[in-house]
């Protein structure tokens, strides 16, 4: 139908960004790499390809603050008044992410290091440690400035903080990390005991005295104190949130009413999302999908998912993408015609109320300059600036769309996710060293994605009433509140599988007494005597030991191959197998478990094993059928997507052959009544259910 040339502070006021405007669409704008009489041209070519909204700022701090204690405004008050006269609104950006260089002369002591002691030097950007007393005066100053400015402007429609904190710099080890790392702990432990305690120092004479004692987790002879090394991600997780915190709150204290929010990255491992989420009034993410991959499509689908459920309750935003290729991969492949409004349109039904890239003209110069853009290098009589045209357009005719509800959910499926549990399942020294924890949570997605069903990807805390159905792959790290959470959903009727090498720890990444899965164990009908760690089934050839696990149903076909792990498990009384492993050491020993509990019909399976993607889909099919769990949309082909926005669905094929849904209702575009949809390759079509 559609494609790309195809026809905690005090909060905001409100959680759209404009209440004439439903979906906004722009870019990033760095008015500063070019000269000012291009300016008008910029805001005039913006309007023709319908850009309703840009980011401002983002990497300007040296041409707003040329030397300390000195700002020049004249130039951004130019551009912000351009863009208003325009009917361009602004997402003014806090400049904060890439100090410029008088910064770093100045004060050397604001640099990162990395674990060897080495310094990450200016020449790129985020060279700065988060942690640094330094960096965060310079920023407070800098964002004062900018809010006192700017907070009553009414071009201003949301500020942004930052940008994609820790995205190049994951860690930083520095002195200044060092010193914040220690009142980080005794604020956590309150005393020294305490932290003895956690981190288990006994072990290898570790035993510290006092917190002045206690480093980051620098270059080390051998393996390092798990716990330490769990507690350094919390910390910087924490470090880098509290970076934003205090911009906000200049924000805030500025005056300014508008929402805040800092750009997000999906699943990206140095900061806990969930953990940051509450502090966001919008949500907003960068994704950029791999052209080369055709799968990459159900990454993304991942992606705006995890996005979405992070703050259910208010629509999120597209912050960045690509309009084709990038520079930043070993190769960078072109989007097909049609794959950019194919994508946008995912994320729309996925949840998003504003569609923007990075950038909005291409760069002449810099490490990017080779990054596609909404304006391209080449010019207007280019494929890429007809399809941000008219992609704009059809934005433009867009209704109001669905705002979101934490309480009514268009997902009955709950995929488990935890950042802290990323963290410790992949640390080392573990039965099995070769855990993906995103490549496993990953491969049950795509199983549930291919089967059209909704999705939610949240935390273990936050599986209750609503779904029927939760999968928890890999939950090596269990808080009480966690199991309490997953117990009580199954005594009131759901359906839960809990994948290997799960319940293993606490919080603090100790064993509890009593064994392994201690708490889910009871409630699955199981005991957990050993790991079974397998070969992974990439190792080089010759190296010796079992690689696979096969296991299969008792006569009613389900089958799969097993990885990397195959448990010997112990089945209680009032349990029973489902599918036991049929080769190897396990042979007979149960692969799969189920457990009824309750008088809801609730039940409660525990898998021993991590299934290749033929298993993963084998078993995703069963729990379907047993839960009564529906798709958005049936007998759609694996290339077609579809996603439920409240009564607005979303449907996209993505560059396979052309099909025909039938689907009945009013085509969210032009308003007509449809009772079937066309799609070619990359076509998609939003559609108001009947």
């Amino acid at each position: 139908m559609y494609g790309g040339e195809r026809e905690a502070s005090a909060p905001p006021t409100k959680t759209r960004l404009d209440e004439e405007t439903d979906v906004h669409y722009g870019a990033d704008y760095n008015p500063e790499q070019w000269p000012e009489e291009i300016w008008p041209e910029d805001v005039a070519r913006m309007r023709e390809a319908g850009v309703t909204m840009v980011s401002l700022g983002i990497f300007s701090w040296s041409r707003i603050q040329p030397r300390e204690g000195e700002f020049d405004f004249g130039w951004l008050d130019r551009v912000i008044d351009l863009l208003h006269e325009g009917g361009i609104a602004v997402d003014l950006a806090t400049a904060t992410a890439s100090p410029p260089p008088w910064a770093t002369a100045n004060y050397p002591e604001m640099l990162p290091q990395d674990e060897d002691g080495a310094t990450y030097w200016p020449g790129s950007r985020q060279q700065f440690a988060p942690s640094s007393p330094v960096y965060r005066r310079l920023a407070a100053e800098l964002v004062t400035a900018l809010a006192e400015r700017y907070a009553n402007h009414p071009a201003i429609v949301m500020w942004h903080v930052n940008n994609e904190y820790g995205c190049h710099l994951n860690f930083d080890y520095s002195d200044a990390a060092r010193d914040a790392f220690r009142r980080w702990l005794a604020d956590r432990y309150g005393d020294v005991p305490a932290l003895n305690e956690a981190w288990g120092t006994d072990f290898w004479s570790q035993r510290y005295q006092s917190f002045d004692e206690v480093f980051p987790p620098r270059k080390a002879p051998y393996s390092r104190n798990p716990g330490q090394e769990l507690d350094f991600r919390r910390f910087t997780s924490d470090m880098l949130l509290e970076c934003y915190l205090m911009e906000r709150e200049i924000i805030r204290a500025a005056g300014a009413t508008q929402p805040i929010t800092t750009n997000f990255m999906g699943a990206f491992k140095p900061a806990d999302y969930a953990g940051w989420a509450p502090h966001m009034d919008v949500i907003s993410d960068d994704c950029y999908p791999d052209p080369n991959d055709p799968e990459s499509f159900r990454a993304a689908a991942f992606q705006r998912d995890l996005v979405r459920s992070l703050k259910p309750e208010v629509p999120w935003i597209l912050m960045e993408q690509s309009t084709n290729a990038l520079n930043w991969r070993p190769t960078n492949a072109p989007k097909a015609p049609g794959q950019m409004a194919a994508l946008s349109a995912q994320a729309i039904g996925r949840g998003a109320d504003g569609i923007l890239f990075f950038q909005w003209r291409q760069s002449r110069a810099g490490s990017e300059k080779f990054h596609s853009a909404m304006l391209p290098h080449a010019g207007t009589e280019t494929r890429t600036w007809r399809e941000v045209v008219a992609l704009g357009e059809t934005l433009a005719g867009l209704p109001e769309l669905p705002s979101g509800d934490a309480t009514a959910r268009d997902a009955r499926v709950a995929l488990v996710f935890d950042w802290e549990n990323w963290w410790a399942v992949e640390a080392s020294d573990h039965p099995q060293n070769a855990l993906d924890y995103v490549a496993v949570v990953q491969r049950w997605y795509r199983a549930l994605h291919r089967r059209h069903v909704q999705v939610d990807v949240v935390p273990a805390a936050r599986v209750g009433e609503g779904y029927d159905l939760a999968i928890a792959p890999l939950l090596y790290l269990v808080r009480e509140a966690d199991a309490a959470a997953l117990a009580s959903f199954v005594e009131a009727g759901g359906h839960l599988l809990v994948g290997p090498f799960s319940d293993v720890v606490d919080e603090l990444d100790r064993f509890r007494d009593g064994g392994f899965a201690t708490q889910l164990g009871p409630l699955c009908g199981i005991r957990i005597e050993d790991f079974g760690a397998l070969v992974p089934t990439d190792a080089a050839p010759g190296v010796p030991g079992e690689r696979t696990a096969p296991f299969a149903g008792d006569g009613d076909g389900l089958a799969g191959t097993g990885t990397l792990l195959a448990e010997e498990v112990h089945v209680a009384a009032d349990a029973r197998a489902e599918a036991s492993f049929t080769e190897g050491r396990r042979t007979g020993g149960a692969a799969l478990t189920r457990r009824e509990v309750g008088h809801r019909g609730g039940t409660a399976r525990y898998l021993a094993t991590i299934p290749d993607e033929a298993g993963t889909q084998a078993l995703v099919d069963r729990l379907l059928a047993t839960t009564g769990v529906e798709p958005v949309v049936a007998g759609l082909p694996e290339h077609v997507e579809a996603a439920r926005r409240g009564a607005l669905v979303t449907l996209v094929n993505h560059g396979g052959p052309a099909v025909e849904v039938e689907m009945e209702g009013t085509d969210a575009v032009t308003g007509e009544r449809v009772e079937r949809v066309r799609l070619a390759a990359f076509d998609w079509a939003m559609v108001v259910a009947d």
